[in-house]
């Protein structure tokens, strides 16, 4: 006999317009954040631990690793639909680069909205703004959840 564990309840696909705000959050990174991520990843890259290695490359500092924003910036979406494998498609262009202060960190918003629904798929596309310092940071951040 083996235990099953069930998906969380999906989010109610008839209750969804175009527009709606699905998801918010603000994530707080600092060098400390970087390292782990490093660490994680493999990607020891010194661009994103060393600032004198960034400013020889012509950069405005210590860099959050592109894969470390596109990865926060779904989390919200990945939490709302409530399984992760209702991500079916995710894609994103990378717009501007993260500079991660050494001692302030850096702040990156997310807000994912509805973007389009397929009622035949059941499926949504979910728009996301991701921002730093008010600017954005991933442009066309597209992500196509399935609530069937």
């Amino acid at each position: 006999m083996t235990d099953t564990v069930a998906a969380p309840a999906a989010p109610d696909f008839d209750a969804l317009a175009v527009g709606d705000v699905v998801a918010e959050r603000e994530f707080h990174l600092t060098r400390d954040s970087l390292v782990r991520y490093a660490g994680a990843s493999g990607d020891f890259n010194p661009i994103h631990y060393r600032d004198d290695v960034a400013a020889s490359v012509g950069l405005p500092g210590v860099l959050a690793h592109g894969m470390l924003t596109m990865g926060l910036a779904v989390q919200p979406v990945v939490d709302w639909a409530g399984d992760p494998a209702r991500v079916a498609d995710y894609q994103v262009r990378f717009t501007r680069p993260v500079a991660v202060d050494p001692e302030a960190g850096a702040d990156v918003s997310v807000i994912a909205k509805v973007g389009q629904l397929d009622a035949e798929a059941r499926s949504v596309r979910v728009d996301l703004t991701v921002t730093f310092e008010g600017a954005t940071v991933l442009g066309k951040a597209q992500v196509r959840v399935v609530l069937a």
